[in-house]
């Protein structure tokens, strides 16, 4: 897009219109001061003041010669960027997902754009070093603020408004800096500061080969000094960049004997800016072939892909998804195009980052939540620039500047981590990759072993292509499935801790054959919840409607809804008896009793509190990988895109809690979570087997994942989705009413579900509490409406529901209720 709107002419009043990264309904109207008409730009950043003394960085999304008819428009303060940092087809990306999702644009922006392009106020006023100005041309609060500034050095906008008694002071601030007599040092402070890298190189008269000759023979009587200087001589060869640490590893020299050599003149050290993502570069190698499976395969998606913008590749685990992923963006990079390759949690990935590395090496971006704000940053840049022909990244990476996107793949498409929960937008990433997709005329790939149902109910359609793979790659065969009845081996006497004697047994087994075991327990921490075994009390979060969980590593009962944190509890608070016992168990317990069983094993954990900070994930990973650990005990983690080769055994030690979870896609999941985490067993030449601990062994969920018959589960839940009005038949909307007293969230819920029945009838259900009714002292009240997807417009829908919203707010007894929208909340 180019950096200048409509070329207006400088004489011409123009006025743009800003989103701002803020809660408010629209965009906001700012004139634009004339010598700065050529600068303004749609997508550029501008800095404008709002509200009494806040001062923001917002998007140009209009530029326009129409004033706003209900203000006056302030002067926008200053255009920020010479390029703009959003373009057209993103602005309409926002644009759509602000009406399907039903937040506001200065949400999206908020979600979008990383922390570093979205700045700081940070607003000081310092004095101008020209001193040859006249101050007796001031008026009164000019020379206030002057003779301020003399003593205090600096102020904020805030000071100044104190100072001169008023809020208006921008236009003073703006004269005084038009005039030459101030400075707005960090008006609004970016943050986004390229990383630099010191380096070495010898002084000009040391950089030939006598220059280096009678540097060493000066050093003769400082030995050290002299190895600093061959050890960089010997570094030069192979790099580039040389630092005072490299000096340092290669010969073991302080870091006073490099400076001493510095103070001296022999090495001149010059700042270099480099990146943070570590793109070293890496051969490019194509040393995989197609079998005949996959190339059948890969042609269909082609076929499919010339009438159709949405292919779903329905592939077993092992299967060879990622190779074929990996072809279909090699040949749309030869187009001169981009590829986007989602993930659903890009820390859970490593793996497949790694390999998509070797084969796209430097042109290959990473893009998630693990970076800081200065590397999301940076990567934003180097796509904006078209630096990176191949993104991977989790869900937020739909936001970036995609030029020329020619294929977005969808991995693991059915995995709820693509859905944004909290805060707004609300969006659901494989459904805006579409839209995305759509809009810059792109391809879609969807992939997964276990499709969603919605994404299979379109393919089946034909509203999408389907192609399937139904064997594993090379040698590699499906995991053999055994379900163990463990009340059977309770009343047996065969339970030994939370492992009955089928598991324990077939993981000695597997130990002693020098193969590996993952254990999967979809709860973190060491015990759920702790609980008087005289009078029945439980411990509570103090702020939530739920039990703290107690983790061994910290010795806290911890909130994993607020973080709420308490020491652990001796006495029972309610009857004062000593009798406080831990009840059920997470992966902690889980390793804590196999250490005991097992104590020759190597053990590891792998779960939200085992892989925090950056690299805590690839560390636990690479340990496996290398056979430091015989046994992972993990949380859904281990599901996720994982391959091991020395994996021979899987068991998951309590199916009950997925399948019996209170939600109307609970079947659907503990299918895939139990099809995924069995996946990863016997993924080249063994055969894997998999053991499913289990009080209900006959459930249809668990005989559907014996025969990996997803056909049969996908038929069983359609026919209910349809019998019960659920997807993919109708759509969800849920509002959630919160406010910080009971009664009044019920009240306000109850006038808020009667309003919307007046427009919508019987498609509004409720309100009643949800499964957690109170978080963060928010209590919480649920109203959903079921609209059903034919006959009816879903955008009609949406703006009665946003007019009764608006209504329900003017009613003065509702005030401080808090009402969210979750669309499609699944």
């Amino acid at each position: 897009m180019s950096n200048t709107s409509l070329f207006h002419s400088d004489r011409e009043t123009l006025f743009v219109d800003v989103i701002l990264p803020l809660y408010i309904a629209k965009t906001y109207t700012y004139r634009v001061p004339l010598e700065w008409n050529a600068e303004v730009a749609i997508g550029k950043r501008v800095i404008v003041q709002f509200g009494r003394n806040k001062i923001y960085a917002a998007i140009i999304h209009k530029v326009s010669k129409e004033a706003p008819l209900s203000y006056e428009a302030k002067y926008i303060l200053h255009v920020i960027d010479e390029e703009p940092v959003v373009d057209s087809n993103q602005l309409a990306l926002w644009e759509w997902i602000s009406s399907y999702y039903m937040c506001y644009l200065g949400e999206v922006m908020q979600a979008a754009l990383p922390a570093a392009l979205k700045m700081a106020s940070e607003t000081k006023i310092v004095v101008s070093e020209n001193g040859n100005l006249d101050r007796s041309l001031l008026s009164d609060k000019g020379y206030m603020v002057m003779d301020a500034l003399d003593v205090a050095g600096e102020l904020t906008i805030n000071d100044i408004v104190k100072l001169l008694g008023q809020s208006t002071v921008f236009p003073l601030l703006k004269k005084l800096f038009d005039q030459g007599y101030i400075l707005i040092s960090e008006e609004i402070k970016d943050r986004y500061v390229p990383k630099r890298k010191a380096c070495l190189r010898f002084a000009p008269e040391f950089d030939d080969a006598e220059g280096i000759r009678s540097l060493l023979d000066s050093l003769n009587r400082a030995p050290k000094q002299q190895d600093a200087v061959l050890g960089f001589i010997q570094l030069r060869k192979t790099m580039a960049d040389i630092t005072r640490q490299d000096i340092m590893e290669v010969t073991g020299v302080s870091s006073g004997i490099v400076g001493s050599l510095i103070e001296k003149g022999v090495f001149v050290v010059e700042e270099k800016i480099v990146s943070r993502l570590g793109g070293e570069e890496v051969e490019i190698t194509a040393d995989f072939v197609f079998n005949e499976v996959q190339q059948q395969a890969f042609d269909q998606i082609e076929g499919f892909f010339e009438k159709k913008d949405v292919v779903l590749l329905h592939g077993v685990t092992a299967s060879g998804k990622t190779q074929i992923y990996i072809r279909l963006i090699e040949q749309v990079i030869r187009e001169g195009k981009n590829a986007l390759y989602l993930l659903p949690e890009i820390a859970l990935t490593t793996q497949i980052t790694d390999r998509l590395k070797l084969h796209f090496g430097d042109k290959l971006g990473v893009y998630h939540s693990k970076f800081n704000d200065n590397e999301r940053a940076e990567v934003w840049h180097k796509v904006l620039k078209g630096e990176y022909k191949v993104v991977v990244g989790a869900r937020s990476s739909v936001f970036l500047p995609f030029q020329h996107l020619g294929l977005v793949v969808v991995d693991e498409e059915h995995e709820n981590s693509y859905k944004q929960y909290e805060p707004s937008p609300r969006y659901h990433a494989r459904d805006t990759a579409i839209y995305l997709a759509h809009l810059q005329q792109a391809k879609v790939l969807l992939g997964s072993a276990t499709p969603s149902i919605e994404s299979y109910y379109n393919a089946k359609a034909s509203k999408y292509g389907l192609v399937e793979l139904k064997e594993r790659f090379g040698e590699s065969q499906l995991p053999d499935i055994q379900i163990v009845n463990i009340a059977e081996e309770g009343r047996k006497e065969q339970m030994f801790s939370y492992f009955s004697g089928v598991l324990l047994r077939s993981i000695t087994d597997a130990l002693e054959r020098k193969e590996q075991v993952i254990l999967f327990q979809n709860r973190r921490g060491h015990t759920p919840f702790v609980q008087c075994n005289t009078c029945g009390w439980v411990a509570k979060c103090v702020n939530c409607d739920v039990s703290l969980t107690y983790h061994k590593s910290t010795n806290h009962l911890h909130c994993h809804y607020c973080g709420h944190t308490e020491p652990p509890i001796q006495v029972c608070p309610a009857c004062g008896m000593p009798h406080i016992e831990s009840k059920g168990f997470g992966t902690e317990r889980v390793e804590e009793e196999l250490e005991l069983l097992l104590p020759q094993a190597r053990i590891g954990r792998l779960d939200l509190d085992s892989t925090k900070g950056k690299y805590g994930f690839e560390k636990i990973i690479t340990a496996f990988d290398e056979h430091e650990f015989d046994i992972l005990v993990g949380t859904q983690m281990v599901a996720k895109g994982l391959d091991f080769g020395r994996v021979s055994l899987i068991g998951i030690i309590n199916a009950d809690a997925m399948i019996n979870f209170p939600d109307f896609r609970a079947y659907e999941r503990a299918f895939s979570l139990f099809s995924q985490v069995a996946g990863r067993a016997g993924r080249r030449e063994h055969k894997g087997t998999v053991i499913i601990q289990t009080h209900t062994p006959h459930h249809r969920v668990l005989e559907q994942v014996i025969q990996h018959d997803y056909e049969g589960m996908f038929m069983t839940e359609i026919k209910e989705r349809k019998n019960y009005l659920y997807p993919p038949f109708y759509r969800i909307i849920k509002l959630d009413v919160r406010h910080t007293d009971m009664q009044n969230a019920r009240e306000a819920a109850n006038r808020l579900a009667n309003l919307l029945r007046t427009q919508l009838g019987n498609r509004v259900l409720g309100p009643e509490p949800p499964l957690i009714s109170r978080i963060r002292n928010h209590f919480i009240q649920t109203v959903t409406l079921k609209i059903e997807r034919n006959n009816v417009s879903i955008n009609r829908v949406k703006e009665l529901i946003n007019q009764v919203i608006t209504q329900f707010g003017m009613e003065k007894q509702y005030k401080g209720v808090r009402i969210s929208i979750d669309v499609d909340p699944y």
